[in-house]
């Protein structure tokens, strides 16, 4: 049992993520087709969108593989590259978008909400702890009132008085 546990652990492991990058578009220079897999592996397949284009087996994330080696074939640098596809199609196609003044509401949104959240529940309690902790002498009569009026009532049980 532990043999086939093992076995199946390795098996796992070694399966890896199943690249989508077909023979033909491999590119003969080991440092290019390096170079291609880097740049590729940090867009996003604009139909999967969850996937790189590395791994994403739509065709268009193939032309975009295609793309990426052609600009690396015509001697672009990594950051030419980049920039010639996102300005084909946009920002999004960058899994790691840029922290740039442009999208820079929506990297900060969720940490300025938080702390509007948390500020607000805190002043929540606070409003809270100070109207429960002092009552006002009309209260305390009142209360003390209907205190001692339930002590007239054999105990506050649910028993009308004068029935045996």
């Amino acid at each position: 049992m532990n043999r086939i546990v093992i076995i199946f652990t390795l098996i796992l492991a070694l399966m890896g993520p199943a690249f989508s990058v077909e023979p033909d578009e491999v590119l003969q220079d080991p440092l290019l087709e390096q170079r291609a897999r880097s740049i590729s592996a940090g867009l996003r397949c604009l139909v999967c969108q969850n996937q790189s284009i590395d791994d994403s087996d739509a065709d268009l994330a193939k032309d975009l593989r295609i793309v990426v080696r052609e600009r690396l074939l015509a001697g672009d640098a990594d950051s030419e590259v980049l920039e010639y596809v996102v300005a084909r199609y946009g920002e999004f196609v960058l899994l790691k978008p840029t922290f740039a003044g442009h999208n820079l509401v929506l990297w900060l949104t969720a940490p300025i909400l938080f702390v509007i959240g948390a500020l607000a529940l805190i002043s929540v309690q606070r409003n809270r702890k100070s109207k429960l902790a002092a009552l006002s002498k009309e209260e305390e009569a009142t209360l003390a009132k209907l205190l001692g009026s339930e002590g007239d009532n054999n105990g506050g049980g649910d028993e009308p008085k004068g029935r045996v």
